[in-house]
């Protein structure tokens, strides 16, 4: 893993700050601390920090060219069928200095061409300098593991990892994004391709994007259709191919010249990934867990069982989440407004782990690709709730509106209230009802008249129900599962993982999120993957007779923190001093008295505004170190 960087001008006659290129590539350290390399030339400057993992010599050094000099990239990422392209290349007369992946990408585009991200197989993002076409390439890995943010500025195309990258070239516009933060109270990230800042974009995953001549143009190369449905012979015979598929996705990320290990969380996906990386090796796999003293939160017991069943070396981290000591950290490295509280504990374990190791697998990508949440399910029941004639769903409506707040996580009456709130709408008002933070009726009850104003015809929920009439599906479940694919993964959990494991230096793979393993499970028939109650169907099926039952049938956790007793304890007083401190209402983003009952309600118990609070502190702690330029050193 790596960090990139670049400015290149229009003008050939301007030249690019060497030493602007220096400070870019330096801010990226964390995610290479093994080497560092600068090219500049002209009107060109690229930049990149090196986490040295296939082939550690000197011959892997960045920005690579190629025989003759005459194109040049900076590459983050893996690609893990690279062994197999060489010889091809070198067929063709290519001459290889190195046993990189990076060199094999070089080759093959001057081979394809835009074309080549076709051909690669596995996470990536990189920037290519041709200058024999005066043409600037950059290409981003298909499910979005790997960022890439750009910005087009005084006649110049700037790229980075991060965007804090970015933000060193003063030219860059760093004008905050209202629409942005309209979409992060509502989904709790920032969607691309926007960012927090109106003069900053993504680059989407599954994208490329040429400039040349002063014009940009991107285009997407990879999208994941669900039909046709393969046909097999039976359950069977879709057991084995899973298997086959998945074990191969596997056992192409164990080629590593560094120590190598696994998340264990206990869960099917981690599980079930340790379990084949088990059968593939010779030595005991280094797997890593973390724990919690709040029992809703703790998964060690389960992640033990798994460890103690593959006799893995297994290292166990019981931790007490300090919101106070690690959100300051938190901030700097994910560059947005970014309340998926999940961070803080993926932190801490990406932390921990690479201690051991260098490469982690996971098993992000399972809920995705094979049908993993419960809201597959509810979007289901609502389905049928909706045929139930309109007088008798009021009157069922009234009944649990009626129905006592209860403050327990899992809660059934909890579940069940959000449930109805959202089961009339239509499939794609209703998922995004069920997951967002502020829903619309709670947005004009907080913003002020001014901020109103400014985000007036803007709706977030049109961003996801385009994505679901666009999806290549034939049912609900597909388009459910295809809107998570292109929004919820890429702009949530995958940012939430690179960050905080390359905040540490430590490379995450994910065999799900390999597209061979995507493509596999879209052509599933849908009730392969849910069937009547049951999520992730024929993944648990094909792991019945490796993994316990209770492993394959234990109810779905997460990933999370107490922030429900967080704010009515440890970060009570400091909330209130942050949300009503005058700096913070002077924005003029967020009304004083809507605010004072979202904190009213939580801490009488008659409400779980945790999230909403959450989204609400990040989001001025963020503003008060990324746009007042103010050092977050506490809360």
């Amino acid at each position: 893993m790596c960090g990139i960087c670049g400015k290149i001008y229009f003008d050939r006659s301007r030249s690019v700050d060497q030493e602007l290129i220096e400070r870019m590539t330096s801010v990226l350290e964390h995610r290479g601390p093994d080497d560092s390399g600068v090219y500049a030339s002209g009107p060109v400057g690229l930049g990149h920090r090196r986490l040295s993992i296939i082939d550690l010599t000197a011959a892997g050094h960045q920005p690579m060219a190629n025989e003759d000099g005459s194109i040049h990239i900076v590459y983050n990422g893996e690609i893990y069928n690279f062994e197999q392209l060489r010889p091809e290349l070198e067929a063709k007369g290519h001459v290889f200095r190195s046993n990189t992946d990076t060199e094999v990408i070089l080759h093959l585009y001057e081979e394809a061409g835009p074309a080549c991200v076709e051909r690669l197989r596995g996470m990536f993002a990189f920037c290519i300098w041709d200058s024999r076409r005066r043409e600037l390439f950059l290409a981003r890995d298909r499910a979005g593991k790997k960022p890439l943010v750009y910005a087009v500025v005084d006649g110049a195309f700037i790229f980075a990892s991060e965007i804090k990258s970015l933000l060193l070239d003063p030219s860059v516009d760093t004008q905050l994004n209202p629409e942005a933060l309209h979409h992060y109270l509502t989904y709790q990230y920032v969607p691309g391709p926007q960012t927090i800042f109106k003069g900053i974009y993504k680059l989407p995953p599954a994208h490329t994007l040429v400039m040349r001549n002063g014009e940009v143009r991107t285009d997407r190369y990879w999208d994941l259709g669900y039909v046709p449905k393969i046909e097999a012979g039976g359950e069977r015979d879709y057991v084995e191919k899973l298997r086959h598929v998945f074990k191969e996705a596997v056992k192409v990320r164990l080629h590593s010249d560094v120590p190598l290990g696994a998340f264990l969380s206990g869960g099917i996906d981690s599980s079930a990934t340790v379990a084949v990386m088990s059968d593939l090796v010779n030595r005991p796999v280094k797997t890593f867990s973390i724990g919690f003293e709040e029992s809703d939160f703790n998964e060690v017991q389960h992640a033990r069982r798994v460890a103690d069943l593959f006799k893995t070396d297994h290292t166990e981290f019981i931790v007490k989440p300090d919101a106070l000591d690690v959100l300051p950290k938190i901030l700097w490295h994910y560059d947005e407004p970014y309340a998926d509280p999940s961070a803080i504990p993926t932190y801490y374990v990406s932390k921990l782990t690479r201690e051991h190791v260098t490469v982690a697998l996971n098993g992000d990508g399972g809920d995705e690709t094979f049908g993993g949440y419960e809201r597959y399910v509810a979007n289901t029941l609502a389905e049928r709730y909706t045929k139930i004639p309109a007088f008798l769903r009021k009157g069922i409506q009234g009944l649990v509106d009626k129905l006592p707040y209860q403050d327990y996580r899992w809660s059934i009456i909890r579940r069940l209230k959000r449930f109805i709130g959202g089961a009339t709408d239509d499939p794609a008002r209703r998922c995004i009802q069920w997951l967002c933070y502020f829903n619309n009726e709670m947005k004009e009850q907080l913003y002020t008249a001014t901020f109103a104003r400014e985000v007036a015809g803007s709706d977030s929920v049109s961003l996801i129900a385009d994505i679901y009439n666009r999806a290549d599906a034939d049912n609900l479940i597909d388009r459910t599962m295809y809107a998570d694919v292109m929004l919820y993964l890429p702009y949530d959990l995958l940012v939430k993982v690179d960050i905080a494991s390359m905040a540490h230096s430590l490379e995450a793979r994910s065999p799900f999120l390999d597209h061979h393993v995507m493509e596999f499970a879209a052509h599933l028939p849908q009730s392969l993957k849910l069937k009547g109650m049951q999520t992730k169907y024929i993944l648990k099926k094909a792991f019945e007779d490796v993994l316990p039952h209770d492993i394959l049938y234990r109810k779905k956790m997460g990933f999370g923190v107490p922030l429900n007793s967080w704010f009515r304890n440890e970060l009570k007083e400091a909330t209130r001093d942050i949300l009503f401190d005058a700096r913070t209402l002077g924005r003029g983003y967020f009304r004083k008295n809507a605010v004072e009952q979202l904190l009213s309600e939580h801490n009488g118990m008659q409400a779980d505004h945790s999230y909403r609070l959450w989204a609400l502190l990040y989001l001025e702690l963020w503003h008060r170190m990324f746009v007042d330029k103010s050092e977050v050193l506490g809360i």
